[in-house]
């Protein structure tokens, strides 16, 4: 019985504010085979945002169990509060051979490197930062303090770029998105990958 080939995992972060989320609903509309994986977070809602869409939200004593009995794939405090990814959904969606699309913070992306480091990793880059602060400022859903916090700490995960496979500065949407698509198939198309699959398709031919 042929083995079914593993899916990849595709880990995309950046600084708060980069347009991590809206990169990643344009690529969702976009025709590639990858299943988004849904974040846990005690954060609230913002405006538009979906439970079960778009994160799942709960409270910080839900999440702090999850934490216990070790269902987190990997997990952050980011300014007050928690994001973590379900490990469960996430080893059966590549078991069962599908691209998984994790859209993390920078301190949950190097948490799971060192569970999947031959995971793909994509370190989302703003022009600026100045065009960075403008972006969080733009929500108008924090204060002074949290802003000037959110950009103390971009300037400390801009210096984790280096653990990163791949860098794609998000200017506009669409090419970002175009890059991230490009990255994808190459890596799909890889020798390592490739070899095993045509080996295992020769070796059934005889």
């Amino acid at each position: 019985m042929k083995e079914k080939e593993q899916g990849l995992l595709i880990v995309l972060s950046g600084p708060s504010g980069v347009g991590k989320g809206t990169v990643c609903a344009a690529l969702r509309k976009r025709d590639i085979p990858f299943v988004y994986s849904v974040s846990a977070t005690t954060r609230p809602p913002r405006e538009g945002e979906v439970d079960g869409v778009n994160y799942f939200f709960t409270t910080k004593e839900k999440f702090e169990e999850m934490i216990k009995r070790d269902e987190l794939l990997e997990w952050a405090q980011y300014v007050n509060h928690y994001y973590g990814t379900p490990r469960r959904y996430v080893e059966e969606q590549l078991s069962a051979g599908r691209d998984v699309l994790l859209e993390i913070e920078v301190q949950g992306a190097l948490q799971v490197k060192k569970k999947f480091p031959h995971g793909i990793f994509i370190f989302l880059m703003p022009p600026s930062l100045k065009e960075l602060e403008h972006r969080i400022v733009s929500r108008g859903t924090e204060s002074r303090d949290v802003i000037q916090n959110r950009m103390v700490m971009a300037r400390e995960e801009l210096e984790m770029m280096k653990y990163y496979d791949y860098v794609v500065v998000n200017d506009k949407v669409e090419l970002a998105c175009d890059r991230i698509e490009a990255i994808i198939l190459a890596e799909h198309c890889k020798r390592e990958r490739m070899m095993k699959h045509y080996i295992t398709a020769l070796e059934e031919e005889k």
